[in-house]
């Protein structure tokens, strides 16, 4: 079973995730803060990894810990979820259009965290979201998952649809990325023989 429940409290957040590796996309997300749990909806959905997600943060200052510390607590969940990382196909890429955005996403989850986050937001805010905090999680989320993500704008005018397109194209590379390859389902994919 690939699936693992996470509870990671501070003084600044209290968060707790399950996540199912083999899932069909079910969600259940309430961080308390409304464009960001839109955006996990699709994080699960298009991965197709089942996900509950329940934050309780300091929002009274910011949304800043409720985000970060969500991707945080959802990165150790993932690593924890992938074990080993016996028969995964381990690489992930999407070429994903919204509208005016394109967004494209490779991933490596290679246990060697490193972002590229060639994203631009034209506005400071999503309502009343800090668009800034798209790639705070992101951050978060290769750091603690061990995954060397490239995310890249090729094109956006509208900041819903650029964060949206990121999170989805992350999303589809997420999913072949974990998904088992059933041509080497019982091996480690590195010739090193670990990841």
């Amino acid at each position: 079973m690939r699936t693992h429940t996470l509870t990671r409290s501070t003084s600044e957040t209290e968060i707790t995730v399950t996540i199912d590796l083999d899932g069909n996309g079910a969600y259940d997300n309430l961080t308390g803060v409304g464009f960001f749990d839109h955006m996990l909806d699709q994080l699960a959905r298009h991965s197709l990894i089942d996900m509950t997600v329940r934050a309780k943060g300091d929002l009274h200052i910011d949304d800043h810990h409720t985000v970060e510390d969500t991707g945080i607590a959802l990165g150790q969940a993932l690593a924890a979820a992938l074990g080993d990382k016996r028969g995964i196909k381990r690489y992930g890429a999407c070429l994903l259009p919204m509208d005016d955005a394109l967004v494209r996403t490779a991933l490596d989850l290679s246990a060697r965290p490193f972002l590229i986050w060639n994203v631009e937001l034209p506005t400071a805010k999503i309502g009343t979201f800090d668009t800034e905090l798209v790639r705070e999680f992101f951050q978060a989320l290769s750091t603690h998952g061990g995954i060397t993500l490239h995310v890249d704008m090729l094109h956006g005018l509208n900041s819903h649809h650029i964060a949206e397109a990121a999170f989805k194209s992350v999303a589809r590379a997420l999913r072949e990325a974990v998904e088992v390859d059933p041509r080497k389902a019982d091996a480690i994919p590195s010739t090193k023989g670990a990841l």
